[in-house]
């Protein structure tokens, strides 16, 4: 007999293998994701949220082999910054690989984290590629920290709605980010 739990992960991931996209609870906000080499899904979000396609959106992988298959290196400075960090921590890296152009800042760059939620890394595991995960909101308003605050037009606009976490509390603050420069130095993004 499949658990609540296991029958949401598998209803995302064949949703996710359609090529559709999902709304889910991430280890930081609700966030809005696809399958990061499907052109045709990452378009929709960008429409979705209404945002300019010059504005990029982070990926989650499920570990740092996923992780390297999709940047040209990990930089020492980004070793040491994940080590120490003590929240979800986002890292933008240069010589973005392998996934849809949209999601590749003009620099070459893009936003990954390694989520510490084990709903997020399975997702991830099990179709092969890295997510989307940009925050549950139109471009410009707050992101949803939980699920009461996600606007109705998102909802509409996904094909599958996670069905986890729906009552958790709104306390959980979006991820920090941090850019690595080209001479391994460390830039502050979002704290």
């Amino acid at each position: 007999m499949c658990t609540d739990a296991e029958k949401d992960l598998w209803n995302a991931l064949q949703t996710l293998r359609a090529g559709g996209v999902i709304l889910y609870p991430t280890d930081t906000v609700w966030g809005i994701g696809c399958d990061a080499t499907c052109h045709e899904a990452v378009e929709r979000i960008f429409r979705l949220k209404q945002r300019p396609d010059s504005k990029a959106m982070l990926l989650l992988v499920t570990d740092r082999e996923m992780l390297v298959r999709h940047v040209r290196e990990i930089p020492e400075a980004a070793e040491r910054l994940l080590a120490n960090a003590t929240r979800p921590t986002t890292v933008i890296y240069g010589g973005a690989k392998g996934i849809d152009p949209m999601l590749i800042a003009a620099d070459g760059s893009v936003g990954i984290r390694i989520p510490d939620d084990s709903f997020c890394r399975a997702l991830c595991r099990r179709l092969g590629h890295p997510l989307v995960s940009t925050s549950a909101n139109l471009s410009g308003q707050p992101a949803a920290r939980c699920f009461g605050d996600i606007d109705a037009a998102i909802l509409r606009g996904t094909d599958y709605v996670c069905t986890r976490r729906h009552d958790d509390p709104c306390e959980t603050p979006p991820s920090a980010i941090y850019k690595i420069s080209d001479n391994n130095e460390i830039s502050t993004i979002r704290e």
